[in-house]
């Protein structure tokens, strides 16, 4: 025998999910690919003294987790000890987050800013009870006259803070908030601490950078949990200038740098893909080409463990902030807009059909924020335009999120080949909350899997981290049952898909956006070891149990990275 294997697998669900979904029972690894995949008699050739033999007893082998859409810096950064944990259950109420904050003032030098993440008034009583009451920096100001507070909330695109934050950011009545955003004030006109959107800058610009030592700490956090989660790949959807205003800059220049000297040092123990991200939540065109053409694109000493793919571009908001640009009106009036510069529909219209079209032109894969109807219609319209324009084979364009995929926006998406990054976890969280805002039929077909699917359109599964907690386990449960987090209601049944398609969405369809499908995403020989183990039987698991299925194993690149089998 040349070569024996490294690590052979016996005794288990070998779920391939190749082109007929085969499930096997036996899989070897050998030099970091897998060298054999079938029965006991297919692999027991291959075993020598030194393999590690694991009897999997019934448990299930799948390929490794592929989490499309997930911020690794950001993440680590929004996540304990690095912040204070403001999710539910962490917190259930605005006297709960007003506690955590309090408790923080009690240990933090005076003057130094407190920070948290993951508040979400669809899980705070007096939110809930109250639909008009608001997060407001009074909420803080009792607690913390005088260390600067600022809370991120669960999406992203909301920031709260208190008073000292106001005094030392320099808002007031009379600041003006920049394109796309807004400073949400009272009925005196006096601001309430809740900044949305483009806004949120105004507060990240006041704050001291993030040091690269804090960059790579938090990236070290995030690749500890994804090990244990079974994540072997994950995609980070937007690094660069526009980032710099996000998170402390979590999403800038900088933690690209961060990547690569983890992945020089052997320390990145997941495959990384990466989105470039020119420009924040609102752009011109002209803006936008400018920095394009400054970006750096140099290529990696290791594309398979950490590669730049293309650029990300922001087209409208969320649901929660009725910033999402719809066809009809939110309940209450509005309808939102683009985030892109200019005075009208129409001018923006063409702002976003420029930016796509500089981006396409220069030869990269775009992946577009976009969640309301009429924002992917015109999201969809504008990739088809660019590729009319200059035609590229193959160029696998990607609306994100895409919460309300319409039939002509689907049927767009699958006839030039683009695909769609779907959020099962984010559905899972807000899908009760999003009746208030659009009503409960727009709020049941919020993120049409069903639908995508047999349109014929790509689909990836991810959690945006630090969004949702990235525990695919969880989404893959959310995409059979369309049950709600709160209160355990179906959401959208006719938008439930199967088991075998709810994998594919987080391994090889996830692949296939990271033009990767061809190595990595299933389980055949030839292709890289990235697995993962759950104890227990996936294939006929209940669906409601699936999320509490233990990941055992994970290995990346034939490495095991996390291994509670010998813990």
């Amino acid at each position: 025998m040349d070569a024996y294997a490294d690590l052979v697998f016996v005794g288990g669900r070998v779920v391939t999910v190749d082109a007929e979904f085969t499930v096997a029972s036996a899989l070897a690894v050998t030099g970091g690919v897998i060298s054999a995949v079938g029965g006991r008699d297919d692999v027991a050739p291959l075993v020598g003294p030194a393999t590690r033999v694991v009897d999997l007893r019934g448990a299930t082998l799948l390929p490794g987790i592929n989490d499309s859409h997930l911020h690794g810096c950001a993440f680590g950064m929004a996540t304990p000890p690095l912040s204070l944990d403001l999710g539910h259950p962490a917190v259930s109420s605005l006297a709960d987050v007003v506690a955590a904050v309090a408790e923080a003032v009690g240990r933090v030098p005076g003057g130094q800013w407190i920070t948290g993440h993951g508040w979400d008034t669809g899980y705070l009583d007096e939110c809930v009870a109250d639909p008009s009451r608001s997060p407001s920096r009074r909420d803080l100001d009792a607690v913390s006259p005088d260390h600067p507070v600022v809370l991120y909330s669960f999406s992203g695109h909301a920031t709260w803070v208190n008073s000292k934050a106001l005094e030392l950011i320099g808002i007031d009545r009379q600041t003006v908030a920049p394109p796309g955003g807004a400073i949400v004030v009272d009925e005196a006109g006096e601001p309430t601490g809740l900044l949305h959107e483009g806004a949120q800058a105004l507060v990240q610009n006041a704050l001291p950078p993030l040091g690269r030592q804090e960059r790579t700490d938090a990236i070290r956090s995030t690749l500890a949990t994804l090990a244990r989660l079974g994540v072997t790949s994950y995609t980070e959807p937007g690094l660069g200038p526009g980032g710099d205003g996000i998170m402390r800059g979590a999403l800038g220049a900088e933690t690209l740098d961060v990547y690569r000297r983890l992945l020089a040092d052997g320390e990145l123990t997941a495959r990384v893909g990466v989105l470039l991200l020119p420009t924040g939540m609102a752009s011109s065109a002209d803006e936008f080409a400018r920095t394009l053409a400054l970006l750096d694109e140099s290529g990696d000493a290791d594309p398979r463990r950490l590669a730049i793919h293309g650029v990300k571009i922001f087209a409208d908001g969320i649901v929660p902030n009725r910033t999402s640009w719809m066809h009809e009106p939110y309940v209450g009036g509005g309808c939102g807009s683009l985030c892109v510069g200019g005075e009208t529909d129409a001018e923006r219209i063409a702002e976003i059909g420029a930016i796509i079209r500089h981006a396409h032109a220069a030869g990269h894969q775009l992946g577009v924020h976009v969640t309301g109807d009429r924002a992917i219609d015109t999201v969809a319209d504008a990739f088809a335009a660019a590729m009319a324009e200059h035609p590229r084979p193959d160029a696998r364009h990607y609306v994100i999120h895409g919460d309300f995929l319409t039939a002509h926006s689907m049927k767009v998406l699958a006839a030039h080949g683009f695909g769609v990054n779907m959020n099962p976890t984010i559905k899972w969280t807000v899908a009760d909350m999003e009746e208030e805002f659009v009503g409960a039929g727009r709020a049941a077909y919020a993120w049409p899997y069903r639908d995508a699917l047999d349109a014929g359109v790509r689909v990836a599964s991810g959690s945006d981290a630090p969004v949702t907690y990235p525990d695919w386990r969880q989404g893959v449960a959310t995409m059979m049952l369309r049950e709600s987090k709160a209160a355990g209601r179906v959401s959208g049944p006719e938008q439930r898909i199967g088991l075998a398609e709810a994998i594919r969405t987080y391994t090889v369809d996830a692949a296939w956006q990271d033009f990767a499908d061809d190595w990595k995403g299933s389980l055949e020989p030839g292709k890289v070891a990235d697995l993962c183990v759950l104890d227990g039987d996936l294939l006929t698991a209940d669906p409601h149990d699936i999320p509490q299925l233990p990941v055992v194993l994970t290995v990346v690149d034939g490495r095991v990275v996390h291994d509670a089998l010998r813990d």
